[in-house]
C-alpha cells in the first residue's frame, strides 16, 4: 500500500519525539479481515492501523494514533490516502473540492461529528481540542473500541448552486474484524499510550 511508508516516516519522526522504539508492519501484513494491527516491538504501541472494508474515495488506511502534545499525550484518528490528495471521492477532480468539507463518524447507530484537519501527508479527524491540540473524546473512543461497524462519511464535494450538502464519501471499518482475542484489545492498547506525559511535541495537522 502506498500509504505505508508515509506512515513509516511519520512514527519514526513521532517515534524519536517521545521516546518510543518503531518497528513497521509490512504492507503484505495489511488486509481488510485482519482487523488492527498494533505498532509491533514495544511494551506500549503508540499507534494501531486499519485497512477499510469499503470506500468509495482515496483512502488507503485510518490509523488510532497517540501523539505528543506539550506535556502530554492525545490520542487522533489519521487517514493515510493511496495517493498525494486532496481527500475526494474516486473519479472527481481536485478542483470540485468545496472550501468548507465536513465529517461525520457513525458508529452502530451513534453519530459523532468531527472536524476536519489536513497535514503535509495525512488527514485528522477529532471531536475534541486540547489547548490548541485536536484529539478523539473518550465517548468516541469507547465507541471506536465497544463497537462493530464505524463509517466515516464525508462531504468533500462542492454542490452545484442551489443545492444542498450532502455527504459524498464514506468507509466503511469492521471495528471487531481479526482474531476473536484481539477484539477491542488494541484500541485500549493504544489508550493507553495516552496516560503518559510527553517530553517534547510535534507538528500536528492544521486547518485547511
Amino acid at each position: 500500500m502506498q500509504a505505508l511508508w508515509r506512515i513509516v516516516r511519520t512514527a519514526l519522526v513521532a517515534g524519536i519525539a517521545i521516546g518510543l522504539c518503531f518497528a513497521p508492519v509490512l504492507a503484505g501484513d495489511l488486509d481488510a479481515h485482519a482487523g488492527w494491527t498494533l505498532e509491533q516491538g514495544v511494551d506500549l504501541p503508540s499507534y494501531a492501523l486499519i485497512e477499510p472494508r469499503s470506500r468509495n474515495l482515496n483512502l488507503d488506511v485510518v490509523v488510532l494514533a497517540c501523539e505528543p502534545a506539550n506535556d502530554r499525550r492525545i490520542l487522533q484518528l489519521q487517514l493515510y490516502l493511496t495517493n498525494d490528495g486532496p481527500l475526494m471521492p474516486d473519479g472527481v477532480a481536485a478542483g470540485r473540492a468545496k472550501h468548507d468539507p465536513r465529517a461525520e463518524i457513525l458508529i452502530d447507530d451513534h453519530v459523532f461529528p468531527v472536524g476536519l484537519l489536513f497535514a503535509e501527508d495525512h488527514v485528522v479527524l477529532s471531536d475534541e481540542t486540547r489547548e490548541m491540540f485536536p484529539r478523539l473524546s473518550d465517548r468516541l473512543l469507547d465507541a471506536i473500541e465497544q463497537g462493530e461497524t464505524m463509517r466515516l462519511r464525508f462531504d468533500l464535494v462542492a454542490e452545484p448552486t442551489g443545492q444542498p450538502a450532502a455527504f459524498d464519501g464514506e468507509a466503511v471499518v469492521d471495528l471487531q474484524a481479526g482474531p476473536a482475542e484481539m477484539r477491542g484489545k488494541a484500541v485500549a492498547a493504544v489508550r493507553g499510550c495516552a496516560t503518559g506525559g510527553a517530553p517534547q511535541s510535534v507538528a500536528l495537522a492544521t486547518p485547511r
